[in-house]
This record gives C-alpha cells, sequence and structure tokens, in this order.
C-alpha cells in the first residue's frame, strides 16, 4: 500500500490493487495555498463540512463519496466511519466530525480529520488496533500536540502520520509540527511525501513519519 500527502488533512492512500481513497480534499484558498489536487479516486472521505476537507467535488474518476458514521466494504476495503467533534464541546462550537478508520491490503489505518477533543475508552474501543494513525496536531482548530499525544497513548498506532499543522503553504492561526515531535523517539522526517508500507514491514516500535506535502 502507498500512502501520499497531498497536504492539509488529504492523503492519498492506494491498495495493491489499485484501487485509491482520498481524505479530505480541500479548496484551495482561505488560508490553504497547497496546489488544487487535480487526482482520481474510487473512494473519498469527508471527515465535516469544511471548506479545507470537503471539495469531493474536485477529485476526478466519479468516485464514491463517504461523510457518514457507519461500515462498508467498497471493492477490497472495509471502511467505518465514527462520530465525533469538530471541537471540546461536543460540536457546539465547530460541529460534528467522523473519523474513518480502513483495513487495506492487511494494514489497518485511522484518519482522524479536524478532531478535537480527547477520544473516550469506548471510542477507543470501537476503533480498535490501529497500524497507522493520522492524526492532526496543530491545534487551534484541531486537538494541539499535548491532547494529540494522549490520543496516540490511547490507541496505541504502530506509525504515526501528523498532518494538519502549519507549513509555508498555510496561513491558519495553527503551529508547526515540531511542538507535536519535542521529546518524541521514533522520529522519522522523509525526503518524500510519499511511503510504501507492507504489512510484514509494519515497525516493532511506533515511528512518527513526517511527509513532505506533495502540492
Amino acid at each position: 500500500m502507498k500512502i501520499k500527502w497531498l497536504g492539509h488533512a488529504a492523503f492519498i492512500l492506494t491498495a495493491e490493487d489499485g484501487t485509491k481513497i482520498i481524505t479530505d480534499p480541500y479548496i484551495v484558498g482561505g488560508g490553504i495555498g497547497y496546489g488544487e489536487i487535480k487526482e482520481s479516486a474510487d473512494i473519498v472521505t469527508i471527515s465535516h463540512g469544511h471548506g479545507d476537507h470537503n471539495n469531493a467535488a474536485s477529485i476526478k474518476g466519479n468516485p464514491q463519496v463517504l461523510n457518514t458514521p457507519g461500515s462498508q466494504k467498497i471493492r477490497n476495503v472495509e471502511i467505518r466511519g465514527y462520530a465525533s467533534y469538530h471541537d471540546s464541546n461536543k460540536g457546539k462550537q465547530r460541529g460534528n466530525n467522523v473519523i474513518f478508520g480502513f483495513k487495506i491490503d492487511g494494514i489497518t489505518l485511522c484518519h482522524l480529520g479536524d478532531l478535537g477533543h480527547s477520544l473516550d475508552d469506548k471510542t477507543v474501543s470501537d476503533i480498535g488496533q490501529v497500524d497507522i494513525l493520522f492524526i492532526p496536531v496543530g491545534g487551534f482548530f484541531t486537538i494541539d500536540a499535548t491532547t494529540a499525544t494522549g490520543v496516540i497513548n490511547a490507541i496505541k498506532p504502530r506509525v504515526i502520520i501528523p498532518m494538519h499543522f502549519l507549513t509555508p503553504k498555510v496561513t491558519y492561526p495553527i503551529v508547526g509540527v515540531e511542538d507535536f515531535l519535542k521529546g518524541k523517539s521514533g522520529v522519522k522526517k522523509s525526503e518524500s511525501s510519499e511511503i510504501e508500507i507492507k504489512n510484514n514491514s509494519l515497525p516493532v516500535k511506533p515511528e512518527i513519519i513526517v511527509l513532505k506535502h506533495a502540492l
């Protein structure tokens, strides 16, 4: 399976059979300076309705769009959405958020979207075992570095991929990834926007992989 970070919370997940999933495609502008997404996909997941996460219309290939909690299987990919919130006040400030879990080529992945709060024990139990976790770390609109660390300690993934943090392409009042990385071990800063991970090559000890945005 290949994972490519486009920017912000948008990734392309490509299964070995060629199935492509794009997560949280953004609209360029309004604080987002990443390049326009011109990719095609079979599936698009939308964690919530804000413009920096919900631009499914830009994705080519007539993909199936998922934006609600629930379970289904599309092609060879098992997908489940979990209800959560965009803030720490049960959605009263910024609304709801859907966490998406995937099973692709024997690997379990979890994309937290714009999660705005710590996870309770039931949600952690529902999500279950996670190999690869995509987690927002920039704060302000989402969980910050401290809360993100707590979420990781609860979920216990084998690979952590930070997202939704400040880069030169973003003008939102969020912070960079360094606050989250401070004091952590197993950090790998990739020189690429894309990695390939196989079920038999997952690390024994947790690793944090910081990708370069493709756009």
